[in-house]
Formats: C-alpha cells, structure tokens, sequence
C-alpha cells in the first residue's frame, strides 16, 4: 500500500476506499445498463434523459435528510444500509430482464431506487475520509476518493458492457454482489488513526463511531433548520459556493455521458461493447490524472487552475461532438476526464478543508444535490436537448456554454479565484459551533478528537 502514499496505511482509510470503490462500481453499472436496456427497447433520447431524471429526484428530496443522518448517527452504519438497498434495486433488474420486460416503466423505478441509494449512502461516504486520516492526509485522501469514483467509471462501464454481452441480467445480479461487498467492507471500518507526524487536531478520531452531532439525548433531535445548516453554510461561503456551483453548471451543460448509447448505435456505430469503453474514457483519463497528483500534487494558483481546466472540459465536448471516428471520439473523452479530475481534486480538497467537521454530512449532502444534479439532471437536460435541436447540437453548444461559464466565474467568485495553497485553507468560522472545550457529553459518551456533541439544533451561520 505503501506506492498509494501514507493515507493508504490507515486501515479505517483503506476499508473505506473499499466500499466506496465496491459502491461506485455498482452504481455506473447499473447506470450504463439501465440506459442501455430502455434505450434498446424504446430508441427514444428522451427516454434517457427520463432515466437521468428519475435518478435524481430521489437525490434532490433525500440528500439533505441523509446528510443530517450522517452527522447524527454513524456513518459506517448510514453507508452499509444505503448499499443493502442497492442489493435489492440489483437483484429487481435481474428478475425484471430475465422476465423479457421491455417496458420502460420498471426501469425507470428501479433507477428511482438506485437514486435513493445514492441519496443515502454519498453524503455519508462524503463525509467520512477528513476523520479517518490527520489533516496532513487530507488532500491525499480526496485525490483517493476522487480516484475511487474514476476507477469505478472505467470498471463499472466496461465490465457491465462485456458481460452484458452474455447475459443481460448477470449484469444486475454483478451490481448487487458489488453493494453487497461495499456493505460488508462499511460494516468493518473503525476508528481512524493519524500516521504519525499528522497534525492531531483534525484527525484520528473515532468520527464515524460516533460522528460529529451523534447523541442520544433528546436535545439532538432534528428540525428543519439543522437539516439545511448545511445548505446555509454553503450560500455563506462564497469560496465552496462557487466550487459546487461551478461543477453542476459545467456538467449540467457540458456533459455527454447520457447520449452516449446514441452515438455508439448511430454516429460511431460501436456497439454496446463500444459503449462500455466510450463510457470509460473519461474514467481512463481520470486515473492518469489521479497517478499524476500522487506525484506532483497541485501546490499553488489552485483556484486559476480549476477555471482552467473546466475551461478545456468544454472544449473536449466540442471536439467530442463533432467526431465521427472512434479513436478522436475516445480521446476526446478521456483528455476531458483528465481534466475533470483536476476540476474534482481541487473542489473537493476545498470544500473538506473549509468545512468544519460538526457540518460535513450536511455539506457533502449538499455537494450530493448538486453533483448529482450535474450528472443525472445533466442527464435529462441533455436527453430533452437532443429531442429538440439534436444530439450533436446539443453536446456542441452545452460544451460552448461550459466555457463561457469558465470565463464568467473569474468576476462572479473572485475568492474561489484566488484561492492558492489549498493546504493553507483552514475550516471557515460558524458562529454557535461547539469545540472539544465547551461542550459536555451525555453520561457515558466519549467526545471525538477536534469536537464533540451539539446539544442545540445545530450551529448558526452568521
């Protein structure tokens, strides 16, 4: 483990990077078949963008209460329940397709229920790295858990495409096996220990034993204005509103994951085998990207990289769009997952380092809307813009608009902009937050290193 960097030591951390690759790669597997499957039924565009839509309703209504219930209650616990559900959602699919179901109906549904999984179980698995390593393994941990979520798009898509070949509902049956394991590997992750020389303020507590805000006593009890302290955070902070802004505008137009069964079975002509490898490029170019930070990791100008990089996102999909050959189209794609990881790495390292422990399943719930509403309500913009002005138009002008979007956030979010060392950024000041010092445990309770129990609804932002 020692070649992925110390962060790989900590056995909590490794148990972690486990369930959560295991749960990505479920996820993209059920996404790419699902979309594969209706759209082979039904060869409507549209059809796929109701799929991105049913994918995120669920995240749109249930994530900020998930995030709340990972900063109450433990978040291994959160994490292996919401990965039993996809279990379920794997094994529905397989009886549905071994059925001879056509109808778009059911899948729609079940991608409903692979929605809720996801609403449940990423604020939590979110949340969990920054208190499982020393603050010092920070920034090694979110390229990590950047690195799960772009390995699992080069498996998930290309092993469900070649099995799929064989049989259509081993495809599920693999997916639920996979959330299956994720649960199990949840189930096992312990408290976190800081590798000596971390800086023991922010690390090694035994957060997901007891996760900032867990305590039964009655003063805990969740309200509403608890659930969106984390959405209040954000609108407060214009350094993370504009990291996550920028991310679900740049997907939301730029993207093309979800017509890609389009341009496989009518402009490339590659198959659903050639689905699966399209759909990996980004992922491929993800992890080259991953490798490349290992080793030269982003040390300065964080915030005008991230505007640069979004920037050649964009124009990757143009490129993309105007392809007709496979091998320009691939590298289009992966040349924008290499990008994108920057995009990611930067964000993500951002927002876990501004955002004080107490808050961060309620934030990484918000970062779950709004990331997911780049990706799956991406998915819906896309399907319905390609029903109504084409499906090269519609990846033309969304990359366009990426770009624009790019340039425009240098005036819009000029703090996010100057952002430099990202390992300089220290947790933003919340007015009412508890610290170690004043707050007093339940009878019994042990208070986690670097905070402890909130025994008020929750902390006001100013």
């Amino acid at each position: 483990m020692r070649r992925w960097g110390p962060v790989m030591e900590v056995q909590a951390f490794r148990r972690w990077f486990a369930a959560t690759l295991a749960m990505s790669v479920a996820l993209q597997m059920l996404e790419v078949i699902i979309g594969w499957s209706v759209y082979s039924h039904q060869r409507s565009a549209l059809d796929l963008g109701w799929i991105g839509l049913a994918e995120f309703l669920p995240l749109f209504v249930l994530a900020l209460p998930a995030g709340h219930l990972a900063d109450r209650f433990p978040r291994r616990y959160v994490l292996a329940a919401a990965n039993l559900l996809g279990v379920v959602i794997g094994v529905t699919l397989a009886l549905i397709t071994a059925a001879g179901v056509h109808a778009a109906a059911p899948y729609l549904a079940c991608a409903v229920g692979a929605g809720v999984t996801m609403a449940i179980g990423q604020p939590a698995a979110r949340a969990m790295p920054p208190t499982l390593v020393g603050r010092a393994l920070i920034p090694s941990a979110m390229t990590l858990r950047a690195f799960a979520a772009q390995g699992a798009g080069i498996i998930g898509p290309a092993l469900g495409g070649l099995v799929y070949g064989f049989s259509p509902a081993a495809v599920y049956l693999l997916a639920a096996g996979s959330c299956l394991l994720a649960s199990l590997a949840a189930l096992r992750i312990g408290p976190g220990q800081a590798p000596v020389g971390a800086d023991a303020r922010a690390g090694g507590g035994d957060r997901d034993s007891a996760p900032a805000g867990a305590t039964a006593t009655p003063t805990a009890a969740a309200d509403l204005g608890s659930v969106l302290e984390g959405l209040r955070f954000v609108r407060a902070t214009p350094m993370i509103l504009g990291a996550i802004l920028l991310d679900l505008l740049a997907v939301l137009f730029g993207g093309a994951v979800a017509l890609l069964p389009i341009f496989a079975a009518h402009i490339l002509h590659v198959g659903v085998v050639g689905l699966g490898v399209l759909r990996a490029g980004p992922a491929i170019g993800a992890v080259i990207a991953a490798v490349w930070l290992t080793r030269r990791p982003i040390l300065r100008r964080a915030g005008r990289r991230l505007l640069v990089v979004v920037a050649a996102f964009g124009a990757c999909m143009v490129v993309f769009g105007l392809s007709r050959n496979v091998e320009l189209s691939f590298l289009a794609l992966a040349v924008s997952g290499f990008v994108d990881f920057f995009s990611m790495n930067i964000r993500g390292t951002t927002v876990a380092l501004a955002t004080p422990d107490l808050l961060r399943g309620r934030v990484g719930a918000v970062e779950t809307v709004f990331v997911s509403a780049s990706n799956q309500l991406g998915a819906f913009e896309s399907g319905l813009s390609a029903s109504l002005v084409g499906t090269v138009p519609a990846v033309v002008g969304g990359g366009c608009v990426t770009v624009l979007i790019a340039l425009g956030w240098i005036r819009l979010f000029p703090a996010l902009h100057r952002v430099d060392a990202m390992n300089e950024i220290e947790p933003v000041p919340v007015r009412g937050l508890p610290t170690a010092d004043d707050v007093v445990p339940a009878a019994g309770e042990r208070v986690p290193a670097g905070g402890g129990v909130i025994t008020s609804p929750g902390p006001t932002v100013p």
